[in-house]
């Protein structure tokens, strides 16, 4: 089974993220789900993790 690309439904993804955004968390959850050997059934872990790993980089560069 191919491993899912698009943010899932329940995501909490702030409204009015961009698409560049939305684009850093989607690969950034990909590597996550290469780290772990490509198994499946992590997908909304790995939106999490990533989307928490992307914001808070986000958040360090804009309040620097």
């Amino acid at each position: 089974m191919k491993a899912r690309l698009t943010a899932p439904a329940s995501s909490t993804t702030q409204p009015g993220s961009t698409p560049e955004l939305l684009e850093q968390i989607r690969l950034r959850a990909y590597e996550l789900f290469e780290q772990r050997g490509r198994s499946e059934g992590y997908d909304l872990e790995d939106w999490l993790q990533a989307e928490t790993e992307v914001l808070q980089r986000k958040a360090k560069t804009t309040a620097a």
